[in-house]
């Protein structure tokens, strides 16, 4: 899929389906606030949420404290999803339309979280890039979260084919330069009231000096 194909897919989403009524929604993402936390990040420290889209996982860093947070998402509907939602407070946040595989930042980040982007990426090309992006923009010693379906989870997600990572196997595509700190489990249960299995990763950057 291409990145065109990939903006017009997830537009249509946000555009025609309420953001609290997709599978994926979650009235408080709770996992990834616990990880985030075991980062030890400054209110300082920068953040870009991956794929952020409508989610409230901003709400949340921005009652934390965070000074420094990107959202980034490739349809921009969903993007006004949560800045409408936030209201004044948008303003405290930097909001980007583009793919996950290519854009760049004016400074790199301290987290990377990335809540069910990676798993799209089935092609092989689609992966390397995001590998490269991310180690372009996470500092040396900052971390890397990533929540992924698990092998018992779906094989697809908003009609799209996914891949499933249990700890080896997203270890093995990341490569040395991510040290895995903790792999959590998490049933997801979606709106519909179907459970859905997660693992989520929490990586330390470790690039050779």
């Amino acid at each position: 899929m291409t990145t065109t194909d990939r903006k017009t897919h997830w537009e249509h989403i946000y555009q025609t389906r309420p953001s609290d009524e997709v599978s994926w929604f979650q009235p408080t993402p709770a996992l990834s606030l616990e990880l985030i936390e075991q980062c030890n990040l400054t209110p300082e420290d920068s953040i870009v949420d991956v794929g952020g889209g409508a989610s409230k996982l901003v709400d949340h860093l921005i009652k934390a404290g965070y000074q420094s947070i990107t959202v980034l998402d490739i349809a921009r509907a969903a993007l006004e999803v949560a800045r409408s939602r936030l209201g004044e407070a948008a303003n405290r946040v930097d909001w980007l339309e583009a793919d996950a595989t290519d854009f760049q930042l004016a400074h790199q980040v301290h987290l990377w979280h990335d809540r069910a982007v990676f798993h799209f990426l089935i092609q092989a090309n689609d992966r390397h890039a995001y590998i490269a992006n991310v180690k372009k923009t996470l500092l040396p010693g900052g971390h890397l979260i990533i929540a992924a379906f698990a092998p018992e989870g779906p094989k697809k997600c908003s009609n799209l084919d996914i891949v499933q990572y249990d700890s080896r196997k997203i270890s093995m595509e990341l490569g040395h330069a991510f040290e895995l700190q903790q792999t959590r489990q998490e049933t997801h249960k979606t709106p519909a009231g179907a459970d859905q299995q997660f693992n989520y990763f929490l990586f330390r950057y470790t690039p050779a000096l």
